[in-house]
């Protein structure tokens, strides 16, 4: 899970959703949304994970510095 596909999610949802709209395709335009969602998701779960990976790299480098 990158910065690269939850753009990409994003991106393609709104052409999905867009191109629903315009031919009046209801299920291409829910898929679009769906999509967009998806890449909402990925991207926070991404920043999640960077501040979950900080803060234990942070408890990591406390640890160490208290047995030296």
């Amino acid at each position: 899970m990158t910065d690269y596909d939850a753009a990409k999610d994003k991106i393609s949802g709104k052409v999905k959703e867009t191109a629903g709209k315009l031919t009046g395709d209801e299920s291409t335009e829910a898929k679009g949304k769906a999509q967009q969602i998806a890449g909402d998701v990925k991207e926070k779960l991404g920043e999640a994970k960077d501040k979950v990976a900080e803060k234990f790299n942070d408890v990591v480098d406390k640890t160490k510095k208290k047995e030296d």
